[in-house]
């Protein structure tokens, strides 16, 4: 039933991790744009940071993230510089010392920096930023690349949470996305993490991988399992070789079709949540007394460009090559090309590309895409009064409605929209129905399951 319905509403649809989405960011060419919104910040509101370092020692096929392949050190180093120089022109901008709440480490692989890179940052926020007692430091890490002198070092900076990339465990899917990476290899880095203090442990998982059957999924997620991660994210595969060539090494006939795809996602989720998880929205997994799972039962949970997330922080500060802050008036999205991030940073400027001012109407749709893809449903009527709007506003969307509830996907009763158990899998299409930019056109996305 499931993958018949996947397949009628097979259309391109956007991750949601921010509304409008960075495919509709437009060229900024105010520079000075972003600076006034850094200065007109709430002084008692925390913030959070994203740091992105866009570096790898290989590339994996099935990658979606901008990043860069050096077996050197050099450029590393001088994008570390980089980073510290964007930090204190943000910093110039704000109007006082902010709070933070949380930080992410995100990448490419970002625990490729050197300890002394690492921790040198870590203490040059500390020293620019108040810390939140109970701020969540967190960071991407590949496990290939983890020895114990560098989990020691993240130890030393503070990082609480790391973020380990799994994808699959069978060999053959690995050697088909060029990532081997052994289960005992993942194994030591997590005894390796917690023997230093680090004990909360995400994983990453994804389905839609070539060569990949449902077994191996149902088998990498009792595998995972045994290692005992905090969070489990269960990601579908992307497959865009025309926006990210590498994925050209991935050959069409190896990758699974919709009903395979489809099969894999439930099958899953179903052996996640046997195993004790909850099922949090579209992909996400915790163990019933993890922070994201009490947030999702108390409808506190939010979403960001790093997925679900308990941070509650109004303003994202992006720092690093093609990194998306987010702000009150609206995003920002940093350069993509390493080089031309470095002149400008270290020109004491901003690295601004492009971005967005959210209006009005962005905040109400905004609302309703992140209740819909955090808790499954929305009173739309709540949402509209929130912003002073009549219920007449959503007629049109809740007509279009009509047809998903026809399906069973979803129940639509006094202006509450609830997501049923199948339309679980494709929510990402049900909040595409509230998404003006995208049907005004533009943009190219990854299919809805």
């Amino acid at each position: 039933m499931v993958t018949d319905l996947a397949k009628k509403y097979a259309a391109p649809v956007p991750r949601y991790t921010s509304y409008p989405t960075a495919p509709h960011f437009s060229p900024f060419t105010d520079k000075e744009q972003y600076g006034s919104w850094l200065q007109e910040l709430d002084p008692a509101k925390p913030v959070s940071l994203y740091l992105h370092v866009p570096f790898c020692n290989q590339m994996c096929w099935y990658c979606g993230c901008h990043t860069k392949i050096t077996k050197k050190y050099a450029p590393i180093a001088e994008y570390a510089d980089a980073l510290r120089a964007e930090i204190r022109t943000i910093v110039k901008a704000l109007p006082t010392k902010m709070k933070v709440s949380h930080i992410h480490w995100g990448g490419g692989t970002p625990s490729i920096l050197s300890a002394d890179d690492f921790k040198s940052i870590m203490a040059m926020i500390d020293d620019h930023f108040e810390m939140l007692p109970d701020a969540e430091k967190a960071i991407e890490i590949d496990p290939r690349t983890a020895d114990a002198p560098k989990i020691r070092a993240l130890a030393e900076a503070g990082i609480n949470r790391a973020s380990l990339g799994v994808q699959d465990f069978n060999p053959v899917v690995q050697e088909a996305i060029n990532r081997v990476q052994s289960f005992e290899m993942t194994a030591d880095v997590v005894t390796a993490l917690r023997a230093n203090g680090i004990e909360r442990i995400n994983f990453d998982l994804m389905y839609g991988l070539p060569l990949q059957s449902v077994g191996d999924v149902i088998r990498t997620a009792e595998l995972s399992h045994e290692l005992k991660p905090d969070r489990v994210a269960l990601f579908g595969y992307a497959h865009v070789p025309w926006m990210k060539t590498h994925m050209k090494m991935i050959q069409d006939e190896d990758l699974p079709g919709t009903d395979q795809r489809v099969q894999q996602a439930i099958s899953a989720a179903e052996k996640l949540v046997e195993l004790g998880y909850v099922q949090i929205g579209l992909d996400h997994f915790a163990a019933p007394d993890d922070e994201m799972a009490i947030a999702y039962k108390e409808k506190q949970l939010h979403r960001n460009f790093q997925g679900y997330t308990t941070d509650a922080a109004d303003t994202l500060i992006g720092i690093g090559a093609s990194s998306i802050g987010s702000l009150p008036q609206g995003y920002v999205q940093n350069v993509v090309p390493i080089g031309e991030y470095k002149k400008l940073v270290l020109n004491n400027g901003f690295a601004v590309a492009k971005g967005i001012a959210v209006s009005t109407d962005d905040k109400i749709r905004r609302d309703v895409i992140e209740r819909l893809m955090c808790d499954l449903t929305v009173d739309l009527y709540e949402v509209l009064a929130k912003h002073g709007e009549t219920p007449e506003f959503f007629a049109e969307e809740i007509a279009r409605l009509r047809s998903f509830e026809q399906d069973g996907l979803i129940r639509v009763e006094s202006g509450r929209v609830t997501v049923s158990e199948q339309g679980r899998y494709l929510v990402r299409t049900i909040c595409a129905v509230f998404d003006t930019y995208l049907q005004n056109g533009a943009g190219k996305h990854s299919r809805a399951v």
